[in-house]
């Protein structure tokens, strides 16, 4: 029996997260093999991505995390046959729609989004975090992650070994979609992400007085720490060399254009951008911050990988790439993962 309807959800698609941009792209190849898609949103939000077309919504007109607490309910009314959980920061709303519905809840399938691991929290944060993951398998049904090394961390994390598959998100787009006037003159570094804590783009700022003074910094995204940040940018003597313009919708052209994308987060899962800007040939360099990178960042020809509290090593890495060959593009996987999370819900339907 297929699965037919498949419904997922998220808080908001303002600024275009990266988890909600992946949810979007499986929801458009799920609907052009002839399935039935249904997004309970919060809020689209400022700057959201236009939504797949046939993409069915009920929207809750609240972006608060809260107001995904009418789960069980729609999932009663609307009775799809499969729930897609987008990421780690929605399995809370999973456990409440299996906990309200019980044995009449349909199969619910979650990501991976974030590393299991989460030294950032420190160790009274890190270890409740442990005991929340421990109680997934109560209410999952299946878990997918990105690559190996992440999946078998979470397996064992979520205590559903046996129960977890590997599907790399879907690619964002196509060499032949990437035109643009460059961002800024001369040599640059780019950063991709929200303007959160996790990403830690502070420790970016701080290493740019360590770059030559014709290499500018720019930082695509938006966030509660923009403020924090524009102070930073400003007492280091940095205004005009590092700019945030924003949320960018596509970001690979900018991404082709950059010397060198750096990803600075305290953790990550597994982090879509590394893959975008090795496949338009543009080298990386990124924190230890998830078990995935040194999957991502296979050679050394393709970028750095440096620990995430040594902004020496964050500098020289940089440096290094500013001036070193640029690696050949490197094909992202998942252009089959829409047609291999149908393959897996028609399987638990």
């Amino acid at each position: 029996m297929p699965a037919g309807h498949i419904l997922t959800y998220a808080q908001s698609l303002a600024d275009g997260g990266g988890v909600e941009r992946a949810m979007l792209r499986l929801a458009s190849g799920w609907i052009k093999a002839g399935r039935r898609v249904t997004l309970v949103l919060g809020d689209r939000g400022a700057g959201a991505p236009p939504l797949p077309d046939g993409l069915a919504t009920i929207e809750l007109g609240s972006a608060a995390y809260r107001a995904l607490t009418k789960l069980p309910a729609i999932v009663r009314a609307e009775r799809p046959d499969v729930v897609f959980c987008p990421g780690n920061h929605y399995t809370l709303v999973a456990a409440w729609i299996g906990l309200r519905l019980g044995r009449a809840a349909p199969p619910i399938v979650a990501k991976m989004s974030n590393a299991p691991d989460r030294a950032d929290l420190g160790a009274a944060g890190a270890y409740a975090n442990r005991l929340w993951l421990a109680r997934h398998h109560r209410f999952l049904d299946h878990l997918v992650a990105m690559t190996p090394a992440t999946a078998a961390a979470a397996a064992r994390a979520m205590g559903m070994i046996g129960r977890t598959s590997v599907i790399a998100n879907p690619p964002v787009a196509t060499l032949a979609a990437m035109a643009g006037a460059p961002l800024v003159e001369g040599r640059w570094v780019l950063g991709v992400g929200r303007l959160v804590p996790q990403k830690r783009w502070d420790r970016l700022i701080a290493a740019m007085p360590s770059l030559p003074a014709d290499v500018s910094l720019a930082i695509f995204g938006e966030g509660d720490l923009r403020p924090v940040l524009e102070r930073q940018i400003a007492t280091s003597g940095m205004v005009g060399r590092v700019i945030l313009p924003g949320h960018a919708a596509n970001p690979l052209p900018a991404m082709r254009q950059a010397a060198v994308v750096a990803l600075t987060s305290d953790y990550e899962g597994v982090p879509g951008v590394l893959r975008e800007a090795l496949s338009v040939g543009t080298p990386v360099v990124a924190t230890d911050s998830s078990v995935s990178i040194s999957e991502i960042v296979a050679a050394p020809t393709l970028g750095s990988i440096v620990p995430r509290d040594d902004p020496q090593a964050l500098a020289a890495a940089l440096l290094h790439w500013l001036d070193a060959p640029r690696p050949a593009p490197v094909p992202p996987p998942g252009a089959d993962a829409a047609a291999r999370y149908l393959d897996l819900f028609d399987r638990l339907v």
